[in-house]
């Protein structure tokens, strides 16, 4: 059986909707079938906030690639949608960010599963609840609701109802 691979979509310029719909048909091509898709919510920046409201959207993925190979997927996938690096945490056309492979933990130069982030922003915990409220993390052995609770982070994560 193919791990389930968590996906986090994140976009604030151009199109949002149209960035996020785009990145799904590549993931589906790319990547694998599509088990679940959250809703999508709209968040204040994170990190950098001097910047448009993101649309964000959690994915859950059947796979038949390695992490790195989804990584590969990942990373060519945002190039070809039109991503360009020049600032952390700044504005983007498509953000792709690997939350979740399985129970796998990985930690390396290239890759970090699950995704460092995940128990402190609720723009991941809130989709992710959505679709996999049970779901475990394997480093801290508690569910994505548990997290979710757990999470200090006062931004805003609403869902966007007709934009």
């Amino acid at each position: 059986m193919e791990p389930h691979i968590f996906l986090l979509l994140g976009t604030n310029e151009g199109n949002r909707p149209e960035n996020l719909t785009n990145a799904i048909a590549a993931i589906r091509e790319k990547i694998g079938r599509i088990r679940r898709m959250s809703s999508v919510y709209r968040t204040a920046a994170w990190g950098k906030r001097d910047q448009q409201d993101f649309y964000n959207q959690v994915l859950e993925v059947e796979s038949p690639l390695d992490p790195l190979a989804v990584l590969e997927q990942v990373v060519m996938t945002e190039k070809a949608l039109g991503r360009v690096r020049t600032e952390k945490w700044g504005p983007r056309i498509i953000d792709i960010d690997i939350l979740f492979y399985g129970q796998l933990i990985i930690q390396n130069e290239s890759l970090t599963i699950p995704h460092p982030g995940i128990p402190d922003r609720k723009f991941t915990l809130v989709p992710l609840c959505e679709i996999s409220p049970g779901f475990i993390h394997p480093l801290f052995n508690k569910t994505i609701k548990e997290l979710l609770s757990d999470c200090i982070d006062s931004l805003v994560v609403e869902p966007v109802t007709g934009d």
